[in-house]
């Protein structure tokens, strides 16, 4: 909105066109964001439904028992006038941020239920949001994408670009909420994906000399995504302050959903879908590794074939933060820590590989 605002009024006070500066617009939105989440939500969290625990985790699992879940319901909301009044939208993006706004809204009505949805349920609902992200972003029509490791770009024709980047927003809301089991963990991996993204997206793929550069298509919007990037950063960056262990609040499938499927579309804003690797590589592993190991034990088991308890893939607990804390002994502070570092560097080692060797 203040960019808009901006345009138009700068002819009466020269200084209302810094409001057109991308930098600042991102600079200010994560800072307001921030402020807003760490002023009211304190006000707001005794207003959530309490987390139930689980048993199932023994001592550790029950912890969380009492605390107030589905914070993410507020801190997207509290975050969500930031958004509009320094992200210059156009109709397409206010779709885009709908979408992204109602896989929040399924979380917290999962968060709320007194049973909690049905795998087929959660599953068909994803679908939905993440087939139409994947159009908006795609604005009704065929899409360029480039690769790593080759030259050139390609166009991907709207039929098949749609139900492929919609696996990966799947993909990556479902890892994302399955790594919510340490405090701090999901928010803080995801927070540093976001920070490299709105780099990425600002001074790469927005801006034409460096996209020339890296022989890659230059996307002009991508400076705007950047500035929604680093808002809902700052929104969670307050939010982890109340997150830290042991944590007062809890981030619920309402806030590690909309992070997850946020970071999937800002990752197709890029035009390498492939970025997902380099961008989230400690979530993939951590949350979505339980995912590919449920459907092999499944598709297994549907053919006839026995995978015995002594086999690798069972032996590995999914998520991969409960095998280094049961099997490995890790405590939760650990955990978050080593699981930070090592997402920092493969992060640094694949993003140079990725972009650069083409």
């Amino acid at each position: 909105m203040l960019y808009h605002l901006s345009v138009l009024f700068q002819s009466y006070w020269g200084p209302l066109r810094l409001l057109q500066s991308h930098a600042l617009l991102l600079t200010l939105g994560a800072l307001f964001a921030a402020l807003a989440i760490a002023v009211f939500l304190p006000r707001l969290w005794d207003l959530l439904p309490k987390d139930r625990g689980k048993a199932i985790c023994g001592p550790d699992g029950m912890k969380s028992q009492g605390k107030p879940t589905g914070a993410g319901y507020y801190v997207t909301l509290l975050t969500l006038p930031v958004i509009l009044l320094f992200v210059p939208l156009g109709v397409w993006d206010f779709a885009s941020l709908a979408a992204l706004y109602a896989a929040m809204l399924f979380g917290y009505l999962d968060d709320k239920a007194a049973v909690p949805w049905g795998e087929l349920k959660k599953g068909l609902l994803d679908a939905v949001v993440s087939i139409a992200i994947a159009f908006f972003i795609a604005k009704g029509h065929g899409t360029l994408i480039w690769l790593p490791f080759f030259k050139g770009m390609w166009l991907v024709p709207l039929w098949l670009y749609v139900p492929l980047a919609a696996f990966l927003l799947w993909f990556t809301m479902n890892a994302t909420n399955c790594s919510d089991g340490v405090d701090g963990l999901a928010g803080t991996l995801t927070l540093v994906a976001l920070a490299v993204l709105a780099a990425l997206l600002y001074v790469v793929i927005g801006y034409k000399p460096v996209a020339n550069y890296f022989l890659i298509p230059c996307n002009p919007e991508a400076a705007k995504w950047a500035i929604l990037a680093m808002t809902v950063a700052g929104g969670f960056g307050g939010y982890l302050w109340f997150n830290a262990e042991p944590s007062r609040i809890l981030m619920g499938d309402a806030g590690s959903r909309f992070l997850g499927i946020l970071v999937g579309a800002l990752v197709l804003v890029t035009g390498n879908p492939f970025l997902i690797i380099a961008l989230s590589p400690i979530v993939l592993i951590n949350g979505g590794g339980g995912l590919v190991k449920l459907v092999i034990l499944r598709v297994a088991k549907k053919v006839g074939f026995e995978i015995g308890d002594d086999a690798a893939i069972r032996k590995i607990r999914f998520p991969l933060h409960d095998h280094c804390k049961k099997n490995l002994k890790w405590s939760n502070a650990q955990v978050l820590m080593r699981f930070t570092l090592m997402q920092i560097v493969v992060m640094s080692v694949l993003l140079v590989v990725l972009v650069k060797v083409r």
